[in-house]
């Protein structure tokens, strides 16, 4: 007979042999590091680190196993054998000032990161931080000055911050979550969530989001349940991705057999190898209705849900359709992983209702017919369509999808056509026509309005390590952008056709400090764009009115650039910069059944670059902010006010031994803030928030929304051609709020709040509220104030994708980018 030795309630590991069972342990379980096996394991496995480290010190490179255990004693509250003697004591403030001044973080043409991150618009908060670190091992002090390189990665999760609050309607609904049990990232051998911060979306069960569910671990759920609403669920699409580019998925969809006023899709995808991000377009026949883009996967696997929004497509869902979903993927020897996806849509009825749009018009290649993506490929395409409008429109918008790949993918960060060259011993021709680029929509070959693209950064953009787990702002859902065409009504409706043009425009500059927009820029662009038309009852009415009055002035443009060079007549650096403003305004007297009235469309914006090249062209770095407002009245209300300032720093180094080998280092500092009022076409994403019994009251007097999101990321990337491996790390934190925006009141109404950090492909903090009240465990509880909120513990080290780097695909330029 046997006895039992264990203190009660007390786990004992004696079957753990090997160091990775140990960190595993010591991860998952409170106790776990207090085992004196696991600690024994773990405290060798660090010593002998240690040892390799003072022996190598300037070659020694760890293992991915010893790089694990090496960032988990990072750890502040963790030292081996003293883990109850170790605090970290976190407080955060915060304070939101005034003012708003776009350009104040360059000085002197530099970057300014402080006044950068404190911008006071609602995209950057301003922490006050203070923080005590009670270290009780020297050895772990004299590792990480030896490490200094990887410690500063990793430094952002030490500066985390609550995060600002912005007019919440009661200051009790100030709660707080601690996050330090709540990692998204399971171990190793676990499959990574990948996710896209957003608001939540109305669905059948209540809102939804993507959060921290009770496990621990980042899933798609319910976050605040409302009375549970009558629902049909219709798969549209279950199909893997291989060797995809040319074949895209092809099915019919057939309307359930239920009665809805709302459609939310879900779209679910996992992916295991290696493998580039890829872009991926949806249709419905030639229509294009959502653009996405998948995340890189790991050897372990990945996997991502996105919930959309698509009642604003009531037409289509009312009537049979061909659905053409094209993800252009490869498979071969170096690149292994499909993307195996599920979409379903939901269909049910709310309350909170929009009038549909009762025709909509694509502006595409039109292949659906032959069952191809209808997408536009500039500039090698001519994206004209001529249609003909019905007679009794009496509100026209015009939706544009736009994005930059290839050579234009990182628009932003191209030089003026004069500066192509700069750098061609050593780096190459760079690409030009300035980092402006400004999409165009066409009406018979006049101006109708225009996008300045907000710059997507897909996950394998600038370095992959920047976006493990959390994904980069519309990465998921690129935002298209609405042009109220409703001036051009009584010209469109005469019954003739009309032609719609979509064109990219860059600058080509004169070499000194002026220039002109282009006809034509890199290669390449992908664009589509569609016409929503809502049209009077009466079928027999026709819109009348003058032609539109166009106010049409050239864009102001300026730029400058300055060389240095080194002593050979070489040239070393480069800055430039590209400041673009314009505005414009279309009207008529709009004549329809329900009566005469001026309409009119007006768009203002600006943009500001500042680029740096410097190390003959090997380190570079950009400062841009777009704003714009675009506002529409005389019929149905719009307005939106937005603003993109992003950052970015990065250096490529490929090393002098021949090999090829190179390294990737970045920083980058992104935002976006939208505020939208009236009536758009696409949801406000107000719609669940009325259907929440505590935030119902607060949304029924509000006239729009605003979205304020800020991206912080550092990140390395290694990769190996001759090999055809690749490796890195890195540290992305993110802030997100979204507000109800009430015209008559000093503040808007917080709705919604996410803060969250990811080190290494692993979530070490993630706080999030819900109009006010704390998100416990992925559930929405009691608006009672808790007990010592204003302290989040941060967890540091954590569990790390593949036992601390991560492996990805690489190429010739050492971005792994969307094919």
């Amino acid at each position: 007979m046997g006895g039992n030795n264990e203190t009660p309630g007390q786990t004992s590991y004696h079957s753990v042999t090997t160091v990775a069972e140990a960190l595993e342990i010591a991860r998952d379980s409170e106790d776990g590091i207090e085992d004196p096996i696991v600690r024994n394991l773990l405290e060798t496995a660090i010593a002998d680190i240690w040892a390799r480290i003072v022996s190598q010190p300037t070659t020694y490179v760890m293992s991915r196993e010893e790089f694990a255990v090496f960032n988990y004693f990072q750890h502040p509250s963790i030292t081996p054998g003293q883990t109850d003697q170790l605090r970290t004591q976190r407080r955060f403030e915060m304070e939101i000032s005034e003012d708003y001044k776009p350009l104040d973080s360059v000085e002197g043409g530099h970057m300014n990161e402080k006044s950068f991150l404190d911008r006071s618009d609602r995209v950057f908060f301003k922490p006050r931080r203070t923080y005590q670190l009670i270290w009780h091992r020297p050895l772990l002090l004299s590792l990480a000055a030896c490490c200094i390189g990887l410690l500063w990665i990793f430094s952002d999760c030490l500066i985390a911050s609550q995060g600002g609050q912005h007019g919440s309607t009661s200051a009790s609904f100030d709660l707080a979550r601690h996050a330090a049990r709540t990692p998204a990232a399971t171990p190793s051998s676990a499959v990574l969530e990948c996710f896209q911060v957003y608001q939540p979306v109305l669905f059948p069960s209540g809102a939804v989001d993507e959060t921290v569910i009770s496990d621990g671990s980042e899933n798609t759920t319910t976050i605040a349940p409302t009375t549970p609403a009558s629902s049909c669920e219709v798969l549209l699409m279950e199909h893997s991705f291989g060797f995809s580019y040319g074949i895209p998925f092809v099915g019919n969809y057939t309307p359930p057999n239920c009665k809805f006023n709302r459609v939310v899709m879900n779209f679910t995808v996992t992916s295991q190898g290696r493998q580039f991000d890829r872009l991926a377009l949806m249709y419905f026949g030639d229509t294009e209705v959502w653009r996405t883009s998948t995340a890189e996967p790991t050897a372990n696997g990945i996997r991502w849900e996105y919930i959309k929004d698509m009642t604003e497509y009531m037409y289509f869902w009312n009537s049979t359709q061909k659905l053409i979903f094209d993800l252009g993927n490869l498979i071969d020897s170096t690149y292994t992983g499909p993307f195996n996806t599920t979409l379903t849509a939901t269909f049910f009825t709310a309350q909170d209702t929009v009038e549909p749009a009762s025709l909509i018009i694509p502006i595409s290649a039109r292949k659906g017919d032959a069952s191809a993506a209808s997408v536009f490929t500039l500039p090698s395409d001519n994206a004209t369509n001529t249609v003909s409008f019905p007679r009794n429109a009496n509100r026209a918008v015009f939706s544009v999808s736009a994005c930059g790949q290839a050579a234009e993918e990182f628009w932003w960060s191209n030089v003026l056509q004069s500066n192509i060259d700069t750098f061609v011993p050593v780096d190459g021709t760079l690409y030009g026509y300035s980092p402006f680029r400004e999409v165009q929509v066409l009406i018979d070959g006049q101006l109708a309005g225009v996008q300045w693209p907000f710059p997507v950064i897909f996950t394998g953009g600038v370095v992959p390590g920047l976006w493990r787990p959390i994904v980069g702002i519309d990465a998921f859902d690129l935002r298209e952008h609405e042009i109220d065409i409703t001036p051009w009504l009584p010209v469109l409706c005469d019954g003739n056709s009309h032609t719609f043009e979509i064109r990219v425009a860059g600058i080509l500059d004169d070499g000194e400090n002026s220039g002109t927009l282009t006809e034509s820029v890199g290669s390449s662009w992908y664009v589509t764009g569609k016409v929503f038309l809502w049209q009077d009852d009466d079928e027999n009415a026709i819109t009348t009115g003058p032609n539109p009055t166009l106010l049409l002035p050239a864009p102001s443009i300026a730029v400058s650039q300055s060389l240095t060079q080194n002593s050979t007549g070489a040239n070393e650096t480069l800055t430039y910069t590209t400041n673009v403003s314009r505005s414009l305004t279309i009207s008529t007297i709009l004549t329809t059944q329900n009566g005469t009235s001026l309409v009119t469309w007006t768009q203002s914006l600006a943009v500001t670059n500042y680029g740096l090249f410097t190390a003959f062209g090997a380190i570079q770095e950009n400062n841009q902010t777009t704003t714009g407002t675009d506002l529409s009245t005389g019929g149905t209300f719009y307005k939106a006010a937005y603003s993109y300032p992003l950052y970015a720093n990065s250096a490529y180094i490929v090393q002098p031994d021949g090999s090829g080998n190179f390294t990737l280092d970045a920083s980058v500092v992104r935002g976006m803030h939208l505020s939208i009022q009236g009536e758009p076409v696409f949801p406000t994403g107000l719609q669940p928030f009325s259907s929440i019994s505590r935030s119902a009251p607060l949304v029924s007097g509000l006239s729009g929304s605003s979205l304020s999101t800020a991206q912080n990321g550092t990140a390395h990337y290694f990769g190996s051609p001759g090999t055809g491996t690749s490796s890195g790390f890195g540290s992305t934190g993110q802030e997100f709020g979204f507000w109800g925006v009430d015209v008559g009141a000093v503040d808007d109404t917080e709705l919604y709040y996410r803060s969250v950090q990811a080190v290494n492909a692993t979530i070490v903090r993630d706080y999030e509220r819900l109009v006010g009240v704390e998100l416990e465990g992925g559930e929405y509880i009691s608006a009672g104030p808790v007990e010592g909120a204003s302290e989040i513990q941060v967890v540091m080290g954590g569990s790390q994708s593949e036992g601390g780097y991560w492996e990805g695909a690489w190429d010739s330029e050492g971005v792994a980018g969307s094919d």
